[in-house]
C-alpha cells in the first residue's frame, strides 16, 4: 500500500513539473544545434552530415526518445566518440533544443 502512495506522489510531481515547463523555441533550438552540433551532424530535414559517422538529427527520434536527452543535456552529454564535445545546456536551452529536434520528426 505504501508503494502505491509513493508512486502516486511521484506521478503527481512529474505532472506538475511538466505543466510548469515553458514551451521550447524551435528557432533558438536550431541556433544551438548550429553552434554546437552542425560541424558534424546534418541539422535539417534533408542533406548529409558533414561527418558520415554522425547521424543526421532528423533520424535521432528513430533511435532514442528525444525527451530522454533532457537529463543528459542538463548534466553534460558525454559520449565515447572522441570528436564529440561535452555539452551542457541551461534549462531554457534544453527546452529549445528538444523543441527543435521534435520539429524534425514531422
Amino acid at each position: 500500500m505504501n508503494v502505491r502512495w509513493l508512486m502516486l506522489g511521484v506521478a503527481a510531481a512529474m505532472v506538475g513539473t511538466a505543466a510548469m515547463a515553458r514551451p521550447g523555441n524551435v528557432v533558438a533550438g536550431h541556433a544551438l544545434a548550429q553552434k554546437h552540433c552542425g560541424a558534424c551532424h546534418a541539422l535539417d530535414k534533408t542533406g548529409k552530415s558533414p561527418k558520415p559517422e554522425a547521424p543526421p538529427f532528423r533520424t535521432l527520434h528513430e533511435r532514442y526518445p528525444v525527451e530522454g536527452l533532457e537529463e543528459a543535456l542538463a548534466e553534460g552529454m558525454v559520449t565515447l566518440h572522441p570528436d564529440m564535445p561535452e555539452i551542457t545546456f541551461a534549462p531554457d536551452d534544453i527546452d529549445d533544443f528538444i523543441a527543435y529536434l521534435k520539429s524534425l520528426e514531422k
